[in-house]
């Protein structure tokens, strides 16, 4: 097993993970110090990866190349969306037209549901592909994430090498992991003890 394939046991999910698979997907695929990661390298890793998140049913037939192929270009139309947002810039217009064809792939229903808690609003995803379903599932995640409370949170980690995208849980936060911001510590120290010792630290 190369550093690539270890990353996810040693990383870990970044903040706002659980609540936003949107933000997940960006996240199968990031660059580390040690390294490039993917997470959706082949169609069975992509469909036991949107089973995981409940954007397939548990069981079924999986997924083909092609629709692996819209998969990744939706994780690449998020990146370039999140980005923008968090650099307080405007996505390419490519980026925004694939977001938005995911939105109309398979548009829902909107239809009043009663529970034990009272009335509430929901969705039902009219019958479809089910890759268009979850295409759609997804692009629906992203703008609740990009127009909600938690937009003004998205932040990119701030160590160096590090390219994933995490949800601050408060102002001081900078990194998406305790591994990134614990190298990134331990770099400043060694930086400062080299100046402290007269001499040119090396850079991390």
């Amino acid at each position: 097993m190369d550093a690539a394939e270890q990353v996810p046991s040693v990383q870990g999910s970044a903040p706002g993970e659980a609540g936003h698979d949107s933000l997940a997907l960006v996240n199968t695929e990031f660059e580390l110090p040690g390294g490039p990661y993917d997470g959706l390298p082949d169609a069975a890793a992509a469909r036991e990866w949107l089973r995981g998140r409940g954007l397939l049913p548990a069981r079924g037939a999986g997924i083909d190349a092609e629709e692996l192929r819209r998969l990744r270009l939706l994780r690449e139309a998020f990146r370039e969306v999140f980005s923008a947002h968090i650099a307080g810039g405007r996505p390419a217009p490519e980026a925004l037209e694939r977001f938005n064809g995911a939105l109309a792939a398979a548009p829902g229903v909107r239809e009043l549901a009663w529970s034990g808690a009272g009335p509430a609003l929901t969705v039902r995803q009219r019958a479809g592909a089910r890759i268009d379903v979850a295409l759609t599932l997804l692009a629906e995640d992203a703008c609740e994430l990009l127009t909600g409370p938690a937009a003004a949170k998205l932040s990119a980690c701030g160590a160096r090498g590090c390219t994933r995208l995490f949800i601050r849980a408060h102002a001081a936060r900078r990194w998406c992991s305790d591994r990134c911001g614990n190298r990134v510590r331990a770099a400043r120290h060694y930086a400062d003890h080299g100046r402290v010792a007269g001499r040119t630290p090396k850079r991390a």
